[in-house]
């Protein structure tokens, strides 16, 4: 084996330094994405022995040339994770003391996003689905429809507890999610529904004299102790929704998406969702949701008609006004006064509010000297 290079040792020791924050799974992508780099460095340009030497031109601009020619071809995903890696890397050192420029990588280095379209099942799918695994009724019948009853990653749910269903108080329930992806947990609501699926999978698992004395307490367990697999899970969904007549086997983090896209189509905020899942940032969300053209259209026609509630205007004919005239245009005022004001209100510019104060005060005083008139009339 090669003895390390002063650079690599600097990076090496850098690596170290982030294991004692970050988790073992991710300082190994770390660690798999300065390898990538350190290769081509070794091999292009072997005399490059201290961080003080790296320049963008040739080093870096030589390393994107590479990434981009490796066989197999790498996804643009994985250029930027990679990307992003080496950068951080780079960020830290700096931060550290060590005289790297800052300009090693810039923005326009790192490839585009791809554009995932949401991978919600349909509707008729998803009812056809649900009816197959209701009828099935077994441990991983039961599992799947807690899956998609509640939005969880396939990871959390099979680190479900026994205890994960709590009551808190009156006809509140909710499922608690351990420490998942992100490294955060959280309180999914759970209806009757969720509950029953609970308690069925608790039935079915087994009692705890049957269980393994190295997990006591998973909840997706078999009755002599193993846990339920993740490939269990995967075949079983696949072999459901062909049973089901579904349009394409299903996989299960599809369930997450579909339960995101039906929460959003029964009237929940995206602030709201982006807690349901589990996310950090609503972005992530947003790849979650599936709006088809018809939800487009029932939100359209459905705040058409509330804007139209809002701002109708009251009917002017002459038949609409009883009694003298002068009250019957009082009362038209009065309201115009009123629709102006919740227009004033909506406006984000001082300028344009002004004026509008100042139409609605010249209506105040004409209703004022109508109002007058009328009393020196009678």
């Amino acid at each position: 084996m090669n003895p390390l290079s002063p650079l690599e040792r600097i990076f090496q020791l850098q690596i170290q330094t982030l294991a004692t924050t970050l988790q073992p799974a991710t300082i190994g992508y770390y660690q798999t994405c300065l390898n990538r780099f350190l290769r081509y460095v070794r091999a292009a340009h072997p005399g490059l022995l201290s961080p003080a030497q790296l320049r963008r031109d040739p080093h870096i601009l030589g390393w994107l040339h590479s990434l981009a020619e490796e066989t197999p071809p790498l996804s643009r995903r994985t250029r930027r994770a990679c990307l992003m890696c080496v950068r951080r890397l780079f960020e830290d050192l700096i931060a550290n003391g060590q005289p790297l420029p800052n300009d090693l990588l810039l923005r326009q280095d790192f490839p585009p996003r791809d554009l995932y379209l949401p991978q919600a099942i349909s509707p008729d799918d998803d009812a056809r689905l649900d009816r197959q695994l209701r009828r099935t009724d077994d441990l991983l019948a039961n599992a799947l429809l807690l899956l998609r009853g509640t939005g969880m990653r396939i990871g959390e749910c099979r680190r479900l507890r026994t205890d994960c269903l709590r009551h808190l108080g009156g006809e509140q329930w909710a499922i608690h999610v351990p420490l998942g992806k992100l490294h955060t947990e959280r309180w999914v609501p759970a209806d009757d529904d969720l509950r029953r699926i609970v308690a069925r999978i608790l039935s079915l698992r087994g009692g705890a004299s049957n269980l393994s004395a190295a997990s006591p307490d998973w909840l997706l367990t078999w009755p002599d102790g193993r846990w339920v697999a993740y490939d269990a899970l995967r075949t079983f969904l696949k072999q459901a929704s062909l049973l089901a007549g579904c349009s394409a086997p299903v996989r299960p983090h599809q369930l997450r998406h579909t339960y995101a896209s039906s929460m959003l189509r029964a009237g929940v905020g995206l602030p709201a969702v982006k807690e349901l899942l589990g996310h950090k940032d609503i972005r992530m969300t947003m790849v979650y949701i599936q709006v088809t053209q018809t939800d487009l259209q029932q939100q359209y026609q459905s705040a058409r008609e509330k804007m139209a509630g809002a701002y109708a205007l009251p009917d002017m004919s002459t038949s609409a006004a009883i009694g003298p005239a002068i009250p019957a245009v009082s009362r038209l005022l009065s309201t115009a006064r009123h629709l102006l004001e919740m227009y004033r209100r909506q406006l984000d510019h001082t300028h344009p509010q002004l004026k509008i104060r100042r139409l609605i005060n010249r209506l105040s005083k004409v209703g004022d000297e109508l109002a007058s008139f009328d009393r020196a009339g009678k």
